[in-house]
């Protein structure tokens, strides 16, 4: 088919060939919503064209009876009164299903200043302007001609049916215990500002309104990812600390990660790898916006190389050292 000025074709817009599946359309439509999307291209007149051409040719050609109209109507671009051809159009009737709302009408395509015009109204897509195309304005029979004739079926514009839909939101815990904006791409292109709750978790659902398909709502799945100090259990948060043996055998402070920063932690002397201490008011919160408390585990961990002088040490404790651990254990 030769492309005039004045002919939309559709599959050359999309970049697909005319024996091309209803599954492949969609998924190129997908990809150069995607690609110029105004959102991602602000300010580039040029892209949002292209946007709204892939949108129409979508439109039609993703409906069967739509597409099945315009691969049937599109062969009259070569008709008289389109582009300045002067060929004599040959007369031919198509006709309408019994299911057909509106009938067999008659159009003359030499009425029409261009093919866009006579196919956007055969098929019932909007012009740029949002008004559906027109000839003449002449309201008795504007489609009635002696000339050539051709009957047509005008489909009502397809209504979007209104849906919900679901799509999956992963974070680190630091920023699902905080919540805040976050800016989230969905498949479809679009890209959207969301105001985060304080304090989500895992499985938990936020609804965003009108946000669906057709003024339908948009369903956001949490997942929390793991994190490599912290454990949620309920509302309480677990983590272990570190100490060394001296600390554990003399106490004192030690510092204590948690989601708010450091806190430094009193330990009693002789402290006991796996003793857990409470931080009050410092774990995640729950439903009623109340704070659990940390859990934190001690884990007395023994170097692996030290200095001369600490081997010293180390061997002169031992000659001098009391405690004996293995006392009970030989009769």
């Amino acid at each position: 088919m030769q492309n005039l000025p004045n002919f939309r074709d559709y599959y050359e817009i999309l970049g697909v060939s005319k024996d091309a599946s209803a599954e492949e359309i969609k998924k190129v439509y997908r990809r150069l919503a995607r690609q110029y999307h105004p959102d991602l291209n602000p300010g580039n007149k040029e892209s949002e064209e292209k946007f709204k051409d892939i949108g129409e040719a979508y439109e039609v050609l993703s409906d069967p009876a739509k597409r099945s109209q315009y691969d049937q109507f599109s062969r009259y671009w070569k008709q008289k009164g389109f582009a300045g051809n002067k060929q004599t159009p040959k007369a031919k009737t198509w006709q309408s299903s019994p299911s057909d709302r509106n009938g067999n009408q008659e159009v003359d395509p030499s009425q029409y200043s261009d093919f866009e015009s006579f196919i956007n109204q055969v098929i019932g897509v909007k012009n740029k302007s949002g008004a559906s195309n027109s000839n003449n304005g002449n309201n008795s029979d504007p489609f009635r001609s002696p000339r050539t004739k051709v009957a047509y079926t005008v489909n009502p514009p397809p209504r979007t049916t209104r849906r919900d839909i679901e799509a999956r939101l992963t974070l680190p815990l630091e920023k699902a215990y905080q919540g805040g904006n976050e800016r989230i791409r969905l498949e479809d292109g679009r890209s959207l500002e969301v105001n985060m709750p304080p304090g989500m978790v895992t499985g938990q659902t936020i609804r965003l309104r009108n946000q669906g398909v057709g003024g339908g709502d948009l369903y956001l799945k949490i997942t929390v990812e793991p994190h490599p100090l912290f454990k949620l259990d309920g509302s309480n948060i677990v983590c272990q600390v570190p100490v060394t043996p001296s600390e554990a055998v003399l106490g004192g402070q030690v510092e204590a990660p948690t989601l708010d920063g450091p806190v430094k932690m009193t330990t009693p002397p002789g402290v006991r790898s796996g003793q857990k201490f409470r931080l009050g008011n410092k774990g995640y919160p729950n439903d009623d916006g109340k704070r659990g408390d940390q859990l934190v585990e001690i884990q007395i961990v023994t170097p692996k190389n030290i200095s001369q002088e600490e081997r010293e040490l180390y061997e002169k404790l031992r000659q001098i050292e009391t405690f004996k651990p293995r006392a009970d254990l030989i009769r």
